[in-house]
């Protein structure tokens, strides 16, 4: 607990291995310094932010999980453990509702529910309660005191609780401008503070004090108060604090209480009878470690040994990993409008429009620069479609991708492969759709041959856009991606053969075209539109493009070959994808 910027989330971050840069020191578990890579395996981060994916219903969301968390139990078994776990989390009622539409405290519970499938022995959350009502703060703190007398270690940060909610804390670390100023019960707090001439007053809660304390309210008494305690050495329960030395705990109250007065000088007003009930306080609250121990409602530690040997790093083999995410992927796709019914409508549409407004010019040998745009508009279209789409769609992904690989639910190569071959059927569909649609009302070429060629090089481009934005998606955010992808384009696009021949173009700039996909794909849809044709109809008495080898030459695509373009398109895609998978290991690294 602390005051905002007192390093409550920093603290968090490094104890979960979130953070692992920028610090030194040790962390020990059970006694043994921590390996970081195990440690990740045996515990479980739920973040402030309820990352969640709300398109899947809380019943999919948790048979997700299972599936990854603990591939190697039955369907039966899994089953079991998923209606354990959600009659516990009270949303067995919700199993059928999508997790966008349930309520704040619901939707940080069916996060718990998430983590809880691997039943990890530690759980670090981060501020459980924000922006929950008091009753749904209650509910919830009131799970986590549940999992805890289940024997796991539940370790959070939270923002200035009541008085109700701080009583059932067990042990509370508070801090102020990066440093510890109390470490120990929340029932030895007041008598902690009344020891350092900083009296609670009567019906105040004591966390509310803590925070007024450490904020500089009263005084600057933090310098105070983290020396008493050490910065964090000292344990309250143990009362080794302010000169104590008894390990087993101040049952001296009056030793206790004289020490208090002391402490607050000449001008300490405590009244005789609020000494004495701090007295009584004293003499029932620092009992010895032992017995609190023995009273302890904690049934028993889920991890007793230092740090367990041989952890397998995730629940289920990449290969099995590779199809739940895929499976998972091709869901999402089927329910969202974004990603498919709109992508649908458009490319219809636009087809029959750009087909309605190039109508039958393929043939004609008068229309030939008219088509020339027709095919470079393909390019735009298919292009612009399938770049900005995965820029603004991919980056949504990044913030429940960070918390699931974190949490050790998948590798990122098996969750990279699956979310890339994902959206290649739909993208295909879309693409066959609109080139079917355009190529036949525009009339080019009736030969399936060439059919197939204009189809693969359109196919190709869109693929490769794709990647583009996946690129762009993993390297930045969607603000900076959504201006940035279209700059980068712009000299794709001028290089691109259509604006200007690649005879005309500057030798010291010629190396461009060679990285412009478009080039590629406006030559191949060029070349199999025009190449080893005889002539075209010319309803004038002079067409100058009536032998189709004219304005390959005017192209400058003469010598050109399709294949060459097509090993480039696949060349350029298999590029993109490994970079846009190296760019996603790397933000993924940044942001740990």
């Amino acid at each position: 607990m602390g005051p905002s910027g007192a390093g409550k989330s920093t603290l968090l971050n490094i104890l979960t291995g979130y953070k692992t840069e920028g610090m030194k020191g040790q962390i020990l578990m059970n006694g043994a310094v921590r390996d970081t890579s195990a440690f990740r395996k045996l515990s479980a981060y739920i973040m402030q932010d309820n990352q969640l994916h709300g398109n899947l219903t809380v019943d999919e969301a948790m048979k997700v999980a299972a599936q990854l968390k603990i591939g190697s139990k039955t369907k039966t078994e899994k089953e079991k453990i998923i209606n354990e776990i959600l009659d516990t989390l009270g949303l067995i009622d919700h199993r059928s509702t999508m997790t966008s539409g349930l309520s704040g405290g619901q939707k940080k519970r069916i996060s718990i529910a998430l983590e809880l499938v691997s039943n990890p022995p530690v759980m670090f959350f981060d501020e459980p309660t924000s922006g929950l009502d008091s009753s749904s703060c209650f509910q919830c703190i009131s799970l986590l005191k549940t999992l805890a007398a289940g024997g796991r270690t539940i370790i959070c940060t939270i923002h200035q609780p009541s008085a109700r909610l701080f009583e059932m804390f067990d042990q509370l670390y508070t801090l102020a401008d990066g440093y510890c100023v109390y470490q120990g019960s929340t029932k030895q707090l007041v008598p902690f503070l009344a020891n350092l001439g900083l009296q609670c007053p009567s019906y105040h809660n004591p966390a509310s004090y803590i925070i007024e304390v450490a904020c500089g309210e009263y005084g600057n008494h933090i310098r105070k108060l983290e020396n008493a305690i050490g910065n964090g050495k000292h344990d309250i329960r143990d009362g080794s604090f302010l000169g104590f030395k008894d390990n087993n705990g101040l049952n001296n109250a009056n030793e206790y209480t004289n020490g208090m007065t002391n402490s607050s000088g000449k001008d300490n007003n405590i009244s005789k009878n609020l000494l004495s009930a701090v007295e009584k306080k004293v003499e029932k609250d620092f009992t010895p470690i032992a017995n609190e121990k023995e009273n302890a409602t904690v049934e028993s530690s889920l991890l007793n040994e230092p740090m367990p040997k041989n952890q397998p790093r995730y629940g289920n083999t990449e290969l099995q990993q590779f199809f739940v995410i895929l499976k998972r992927a091709l869901l999402f796709s089927r329910r969202d409008w974004t990603l498919m019914y709109l992508r649908l409508f458009a490319h219809i549409l636009v087809g029959f429009l750009i087909g309605a407004l190039y109508f039958n010019i393929g043939n004609d040998g008068s229309k030939v620069l008219s088509n020339l745009g027709f095919l470079f508009f393909n390019m735009l279209f298919l292009m612009y479609t399938s770049m900005t789409i995965t820029i603004l769609s991919f980056p949504l992904e990044m913030p429940v991708l960070l918390k699931e690989h974190f949490n050790r639910w998948y590798s990122l190569r098996s969750y990279y492969l699956a979310i890339t071959i994902s959206d290649i059927p739909f993208q295909t569909i879309f693409c066959v759709l609109y080139v079917t649609i355009v190529y036949f009302m525009t009339s080019q070429p009736f030969d399936l041959e060439r059919f197939g060629m204009f189809l693969l090089a359109c196919l190709l481009v869109s693929f490769v856009a794709q990647s583009v934005g996946l690129v762009v998606g993993a390297a930045m955010n969607v603000q900076n991606g959504v201006f940035l992808a279209p700059v980068m384009s712009v000299p794709f696009l001028l290089f691109s053969g259509f604006f200007v021949s690649f005879d005309a173009i500057p030798i010291y700039l010629r190396w461009i075209t060679y990285l412009s996909y478009i080039r590629y794909g406006f030559e191949g849809t060029a070349l199999a539109t025009y190449k080893n044709r005889t002539k075209l109809d010319c309803p004038q008495s002079y067409c100058h493009f009536k032998y189709p080898s004219t304005t390959l030459e005017e192209l400058d695509m003469v010598n050109s070959e399709y294949s060459l373009d097509i090993a480039a398109l696949l060349g350029i895609f298999v590029v993109l994808r490994i970079a846009a998978f190296l760019f996603l290991r790397w933000k993924l690294r940044s942001n740990h």
